[in-house]
């Protein structure tokens, strides 16, 4: 693992970022399209103690869907409206927020005019009433509601723009403002978590939108658990005082950068910055993250048997003065003609890629279901109890069970329950979009060091530093000393 210490000549109590780079530097020379693949972990601590801007850090919007369908039944409501209060509520003095009913159209019912208002005792207790008296009734344009949240933070000066999103139907007017539209236009302004509640709603559409805002999609199965789910959510985001942090990928000659992307602890799409290689992420606390990088690379005219520089990976904040930065890392690649060694993949790699077949099974279970095709939905599902058991993540077989009798979790044997709906399905997409965190850091193979490889986990020790090899290999990939002729 390669560790990122933070720059020297920083001020104490500064907020430090960090980052660490897990990979497996063996690429055959000849393969067809050779890909690096990397997990990038950037960290960021300090947050609560360094203090934050002069002024409000966060500005938030609260979206309460108040389509018709939100009136039965009525606890369905009843907690929308509990849940916005628990949320005001947690908002300091000072802050930008705004309340939003959606229906057909987006409408501000706190403050009582299209902007908004400052937390404050007086503030906050007016939103309460509002929210409490606001009634369901109309459609569904979750585009009209985010477009009408993007205007109303634009209006402020907060680092940290955030929207609350409660829904329980899917986007049934997107003819009066369309939701990919909208999604582009808010793409970089604020972050958006979303909410499903009651049976109606869409996971993949929430994904859709909480990936692009760089947010999580999450759902309640009891209305009375929202409250709940919104004060812990609100203590969360109370500790993010970053607004910003900057990857930057610089590759070298002949390599390009296919992709990075979030995979934990959700999945959130990344765009580079036009004609560069920087990615922007959004709002941050005491936290890790970690990101997918994928770099395709020629080995046309490469030396074989050395550490070649593939690409620098950078962690920055804009204005970032009160940050520590870690230093730049280098991803590496290391061309063989030994299939013992590139046939191997990073720990971390694996488990999140792992972690994305478990997500296509669930889906494609899910599509299955819908069109009545129990037994290929039994089947994905069993496929996905099988991922699962291989990841040793025990919250996955849960949240699998109740969907299925699990029979026989190594082999994905299990039986769909008779009693299971449509809606279970969509609990379970949203679920499984939290990743878990993976190999603890030091358990991959990291930047060019051996570790132990997926698969039967053989290894030799090497006699010259003592460090595991796979049992194939012909030198040892972490010092270079050449062993001698095995049977």
């Amino acid at each position: 693992m390669a560790t990122g210490t933070p720059r020297t000549g920083e001020a104490a109590g500064q907020v430090t970022a960090g980052l660490e780079i897990s990979q497996w530097k063996y690429l055959s020379g000849e393969a067809d399209d050779p890909q690096m693949h990397a997990i990038l972990s950037v960290r960021v601590d300090g947050t609560g103690s360094a203090g934050g801007p002069g002024g409000p850090v966060l500005a938030q919007v609260l979206v309460m869907d108040c389509s018709s369908s939100m009136t039965w039944p009525v606890e369905k409501l009843h907690a929308a409206q509990q849940a916005a209060v628990a949320a005001i509520r947690k908002l300091p003095d000072g802050t930008p927020f705004a309340v939003v009913r959606g229906s057909e159209e987006a409408t501000v019912v706190y403050p009582d005019t299209p902007r908004t208002a400052r937390a404050s005792a007086y503030t906050r207790s007016r939103a309460e009433r509002a929210v409490r008296e606001t009634v369901a009734g109309g459609g569904t344009c979750i585009g009209a509601w985010l477009d009408l949240s993007r205007r109303l933070l634009a209006a402020q000066d907060a680092p940290i723009g955030h929207v609350l999103l409660l829904t329980d139907g899917k986007n049934q007017h997107d003819e009066h403002m369309p939701l990919a539209r909208v999604l582009e236009e808010c793409a970089g302004r604020f972050v958006c978590d979303a909410w499903g509640i009651g049976d109606g709603w869409d996971a993949r559409e929430l994904l859709g939108i909480t990936r692009r805002l760089h947010g999580s999609a999450s759902s309640v199965r009891a209305e009375a658990a929202l409250p709940g789910e919104y004060e812990q959510l609100m203590n969360r985001l109370l500790t993010k005082t970053v607004p910003e942090l900057v990857i930057s990928v610089s590759a070298m000659p002949g390599c390009t950068v296919r992709y990075l992307k979030q995979v934990f602890p959700a999945e959130a799409e990344l765009s580079a910055e036009e004609g560069t290689g920087r990615f922007v992420t959004r709002a941050w606390g005491d936290e890790v993250r970690r990101y997918q990088l994928c770099l395709a690379a020629d080995p046309s005219g490469r030396p074989r048997r050395e550490d070649l520089q593939l690409a620098v990976v950078a962690v920055d904040v804009p204005g970032g003065d009160a940050v520590r930065l870690p230093q730049p890392q280098a991803c590496l690649v290391h061309w063989t003609d030994d299939p013992a060694l590139s046939r191997y993949t990073d720990a971390q790699v694996e488990h999140f890629e792992q972690h994305q077949r478990l997500g296509e099974a669930v889906a494609a279970a899910t599509d299955a279901h819908r069109r009545g095709q129990r037994d290929l939905a039994e089947q994905q599902l069993g496929r996905a109890v099988r991922i699962a058991h291989d990841m040793g993540a025990e919250e996955q077989l849960a949240r699998l069970a109740r969907l299925v009798r699990i029979e026989d979790a190594r082999g994905g044997r299990v039986t769909l329950r008779p009693d299971v709906a449509a809606v279970d399905f969509q609990h379970l997409i949203t679920a499984s979009s939290h990743s878990t965190y993976g190999p603890a850091p030091g358990t991959g193979t990291g930047s060019g060091a051996a570790g132990a490889a997926p698969g039967d986990g053989a290894t030799v020790r090497c006699p010259a530093c003592s460090r595991s090899a796979p049992a194939g290999a012909r030198f040892c990939p972490s010092c270079g000393h050449r062993f001698e002729a095995r049977p």
